[in-house]
């Protein structure tokens, strides 16, 4: 069995408390404009967000490496955590906080000698796989999508019974994530999250500082307490 322990180090062991405390997790919609993925970086922060994932698809290297690099300040000038969806060099290339890897990306052991001292997170989609991440090191697990959602074309929602099994079962921290918003986060809630990771609900708000802020309190309100 391979080892959960956190690398050692002040410095490692600080992001994974902060990361312990967190209740709002932004990912950037993919979709959007690099300026309006920037702007919603600015308002997610603003609005309370504790992580902010950044996720790109179909950029240039450069083009990823630059938006990265603002959104760093961004993140870095309002004490928030800044993840980078896939692109390890990137997160290394900005000394992101961490990198967030999907079921076919890198061996998280492999992320994790490549780039000791970071977070490093793991997409999960059944109880199995948020097992698997845990042993292997993973820092945090993504639960879901909870809900179908068209920013995770084809992939089946996992419903809250799943949310409900991460709940009684995994230690590390966790985030839901999959079509929650503010008509959704609740049940969420009720069925044992503490955190939720939301991408349209702030992603395409027309005041996503606003959406932000609002959803966090509902995340403390609803049992996550405060960090």
């Amino acid at each position: 069995m391979l080892s959960t322990t956190p690398v050692p180090g002040t410095a490692a062991a600080t992001l994974r408390r902060r990361l312990a405390r967190m209740r709002l997790y932004v990912v950037t919609s993919a979709a959007q404009t690099r300026e309006r993925t920037e702007d919603v970086v600015r308002a997610a922060v603003a609005g309370g967000a504790d992580v902010v994932q950044l996720r790109r698809k179909g950029d240039e290297g450069l083009e990823s490496f630059r938006l990265a690099e603002r959104c760093r300040r961004i993140t870095a000038e309002g004490g928030v955590l800044l993840v980078i969806n896939d692109r390890l060099d990137i997160a290394m290339g900005v000394d992101a906080d961490g990198v967030h890897l999907g079921q076919d990306d890198l061996p998280l052991q492999l992320a994790r000698s490549l780039w000791p001292g970071h977070i490093v997170g793991r997409s999960t989609h059944s109880i199995g796989q948020a097992l698997a991440a845990q042993t292997e090191g993973a820092d945090y697990i993504g639960v879901g999508p909870v809900h179908a959602t068209p920013t995770k074309p084809g992939r089946p929602a996992t419903g809250l019974e799943f949310v409900s099994d991460v709940a009684q079962t995994i230690a590390i921290p966790w985030v839901a994530i999959g079509g929650i918003d503010a008509g959704t986060v609740d049940a969420v809630l009720r069925a044992g999250a503490r955190a939720v990771a939301v991408v349209r609900a702030v992603a395409d708000a027309g005041d996503p500082e606003h959406a932000a802020r609002a959803l966090r309190r509902r995340v403390i309100a609803g049992g996550g307490g405060e960090p």
